[in-house]
């Protein structure tokens, strides 16, 4: 009997582990088939974002002066921004799991963040006809941090709450120096936060009201971005209210540094740096390779556009580029293997690759590098971000 017992116990455990082996595996696969998915959700959704903003640029080159064109540019550029933080979140659940966000540290000054965060927002605030009320202070704020990151800190929590304050309500923002840190409140007269709630208001995946009213409540990871991105910059975020119909509050504080320092150069339009070079824009959306190519010859160069991976070679080997604005999801070759075969012929293997893709993942990066590209562009690009980029590359020796 102890003998059959014990057999019994050894085929149990050997069962259980099986079990716990294959529900590992099936985990794992769902994990990367989650990873595709949003991959390939964030190319398609980048496509077409990158087409209108490309148009955009273009209609902001040859400014008419019509104010109602410029007031409908304004909100076009609005909702692109929106729409592209959006796909940004979306990929970003899997960032803030496994902890892959990376940050690009610079030194700030906190009024610019301040500005072009509501900014952002403006059109969801007025459309809900909220006062939005700055407070800063006199003196400048210096800190250390990624610019994005802390923008996008800013962005999610005015989001947050001019999605949870009914029409007509009020929402203050203030940012000041406490000693060595730096403490931003954004607080509103919304509809608060209930207490049992308010412990776990930073977990992924969490919604206040889920009720119809409330469909515009988002993906519910943005508060969880928030938490995870004031984290890696050294400081710490804390939700505050006093309960349903109270309104809420969130309390950022991050390190802070000394006043000195170097100022920061104002944002501007998008200015031609007069060097010309020619350009051959590959991308299977014929949209969004046109309204490329049409800017990039605003900005005075010499540019073809092109919709295929064989084209593309073709095209290049005959006309010999200085750069490659090259998409990776082409239907017939993909820029990966288009990349590597322009590296191997004479008349092109010293071209200045530049990946202008819907893909931004980290191992998307990884393998542009590894294929021989000098850049990695994500989907949709800012136009003086790019022009940019190639006037410095122009000055640079080749390889």
């Amino acid at each position: 009997k102890v003998i059959q017992c014990n057999i019994r116990d050894i085929t149990e455990r050997s069962r259980l582990e099986r079990q716990t082996h294959e529900q590992a595996e099936a985990l794992a696969e769902l994990h990367q088939r989650k990873d595709e998915f949003l991959a390939m959700l964030s190319h398609e959704l980048r496509n077409p974002l990158s087409a209108i903003l490309n148009a955009l640029h273009v209609l902001r080159l040859d400014d008419t002066g019509n104010p109602i064109q410029q007031k409908a540019k304004r909100v076009i550029e609005r909702q692109v921004g929106q729409l592209a933080h959006l796909v940004d979140d979306l990929l970003e659940v899997s960032r803030v799991i496994t902890g892959g966000i990376q940050l690009h540290q610079e030194r700030l000054e906190m009024r610019g963040i301040v500005d072009r965060a509501t900014e952002s927002v403006r059109a969801l605030i007025d459309r809900r006809k909220h006062e939005l009320s700055v407070t800063l202070s006199a003196e400048p704020i210096w800190l250390q941090g990624d610019p994005t990151r802390l923008e996008q800190v800013l962005v999610n929590l005015l989001n947050n709450s001019a999605k949870y304050t009914d029409e007509g309500g009020h929402i203050f923002v203030t940012a000041q120096q406490d000693g060595n840190e730096v403490v931003l409140r954004v607080r509103d007269t919304g509809i608060g936060i209930a207490p049992e709630l308010l412990p776990r208001i930073f977990d992924l995946f969490t919604q206040a009201d889920r009720s119809l009213d409330r469909s515009q409540g988002g993906l519910g990871i943005g508060l969880s971005l928030v938490h995870k991105l004031v984290e890696l910059h050294g400081g710490k975020v804390a939700a505050h209210s006093a309960g349903l119909g109270q309104g809420s509050e969130f309390v950022v504080r991050l390190p802070a540094l000394s006043a000195a320092g170097a100022s920061i150069a104002p944002i501007g339009t998008a200015q031609r740096s007069g060097q010309t070079s020619r350009v051959l824009v590959v991308d299977d959306n014929v949209d969004a390779a046109d309204m490329l190519a049409v800017m990039l010859q605003m900005f005075g160069h010499d540019v073809q556009a092109v919709y295929s991976g064989q084209t593309a070679l073709e095209t290049a080997v005959e006309s010999q580029p200085d750069f490659v604005l090259l998409d990776i999801g082409l239907p017939d070759i993909d820029g990966y293997e288009v990349a590597r075969r322009l590296r191997e012929q004479p008349r092109t293997k010293d071209v200045r690759l530049i990946a202008v893709t819907g893909y931004g993942q980290d191992s998307d990066r990884q393998r542009s590098q590894e294929a021989g590209f000098d850049h990695h562009l994500v989907k949709p690009v800012e136009a003086q971000k790019l022009e940019d980029l190639l006037a410095t590359l122009a000055k640079q020796p080749r390889k």
